[in-house]
């Protein structure tokens, strides 16, 4: 099974063991701000209730959107005006291009990188 997260992340992801190991690697090489901002995201999808949208929305913006942020996610500051127009009223979808950002920006650079670490090499 680890041997199909070298060409798919969604599978690395969905993945317990997959995830923990990506999330160290990316620890280890402090850049796991990437991927705790899409799991943030996926998280923030479940909310059912306008209120703890709100109020997760406004958590996830001041720690991975905002400049500055304490863990500041890399997108183009064409996303950030789209995400921060989103959060006007949020919704489901308000991260939904910040985020597909992210998981791109890991699958071309973090995935090909943790394929070739030892975090991998010992799974496989």
């Amino acid at each position: 099974e680890a041997l199909q997260w070298r060409d798919c992340l969604d599978k690395l992801l969905q993945n317990n063991y997959g995830l923990a190991s990506f999330k160290s690697f990316l620890k280890s090489e402090f850049s796991e701000e990437n991927l705790e901002f899409w799991l943030a995201c996926e998280d923030y999808k479940k909310i059912k209730s306008p209120a703890k949208m709100a109020e997760k929305a406004k958590k996830i913006y001041e720690e991975f959107i905002q400049t500055e942020a304490p863990k500041e996610v890399n997108i183009d500051h064409f996303t950030k005006d789209i995400t921060m127009k989103n959060l006007v009223e949020p919704s489901l979808s308000s991260f939904d291009v910040a985020q597909k950002r992210i998981y791109a920006l890991m699958e071309k650079d973090s995935l090909p990188r943790f394929v070739r670490s030892e975090f991998y090499q010992e799974l496989i």
